[in-house]
């Protein structure tokens, strides 16, 4: 049970850290509530079944194709939708509450309702310290990690990041300092739905795909944000994990604790808002730099 826990839970904390890492970057530069950041997470685990099982692709491209067109759309969805009411805060969470209803209908009546399910693409365990680890969870940790850390590197190195950071900190500033923050916005949309389309990719092969797959992760999620503090980055990441590990010891240590695991969640998210409204690390985008 111990190893199944260990591992279990590590998957998930990675899984998650990427949605709710994506959620809360977008969040922190544009003040957009994305309810719909884990339905591009959906399309993109339907966009790599797609073009695996029904066009044949190799696993490589199907699922740099798949991030690639998820992403693109998601730029398409935030021009068209998002930015004409992204002053609004209410008007914005409609609307991407609506989108993400659309995509769920529009994979209903594609794909049907049954559950689909796609072909392991790494077979295999390996042992690592006396746990083993099936190989295609070890690629979810392996993707997870490197794409944390290539986010730490873009945020932290590169004068995109530079900009969103500046732009996370005082929006009216960073505008009268001649940067453009309408593409600012854009560009860390483009890479906050990157990082939902991995996580999606990724996870794909082990569990099934279905229109509804969208709701439980962003339940959890935002269970995450609260937990770490919304807009806090490390506090994403740490939450990830504290959940993650939660849901595992729910799940093998409680009769039933599959279904529980959601309610669990809620339950976390609840308290940390009665005791701490703020997260364990602030609110505040810019305390991350």
């Amino acid at each position: 049970m111990f190893q199944d826990i260990l591992v279990t839970g590590l998957v998930n904390g990675g899984v998650y850290a990427l949605l709710a890492i994506g959620f809360s970057l977008i969040f922190g530069v544009a003040r957009i509530v994305n309810i719909a950041h884990t339905a591009f997470y959906m399309l993109a685990a339907y966009c790599f079944y797609w073009l695996l099982v029904k066009v044949g692709l190799g696993m490589l491209l199907a699922g740099v194709i798949a991030v690639v067109a998820v992403v693109a759309f998601s730029v398409l969805c935030y021009r068209l939708v998002i930015e004409p009411v992204r002053e609004h805060e209410s008007a914005v969470l409609i609307a991407t509450i609506a989108l993400a209803l659309i995509f769920q209908e529009a994979m209903l009546l594609s794909f049907g309702g049954h559950f689909l399910g796609i072909p392991s693409t790494l077979d295999g365990v390996v042992s690592v310290i006396g746990v083993t680890i099936p190989y295609q969870r070890l690629l979810i940790l392996a993707v997870a990690a490197a794409m944390l850390f290539a986010t730490w590197w873009l945020l932290n190195r590169t004068r995109l990041g530079l900009a969103i950071r500046a732009t996370a900190n005082d929006l009216e500033i960073a505008n009268l300092m001649g940067m453009n923050v309408h593409r600012v916005a854009m560009a860390t949309m483009a890479i906050s739905v990157a990082l939902a389309a991995i996580a999606g990719v990724v996870v794909a092969p082990v569990f099934v795909v279905d229109p509804f797959m969208w709701l439980s992760p962003l339940v959890t999620m935002l269970a995450i944000v609260v937990l770490g503090g919304l807009g806090s980055l490390k506090g994403s990441l740490i939450g990830a994990l504290i959940i993650g590990y939660v849901e595992a010891i729910t799940v093998f240590a409680l009769p039933q604790g599959s279904f529980l695991k959601g309610a669990v969640a809620l339950t976390i998210m609840v308290i940390v808002l009665l005791v701490r409204p703020e997260g364990l690390f602030g609110v505040a985008f810019e305390e991350e730099r």
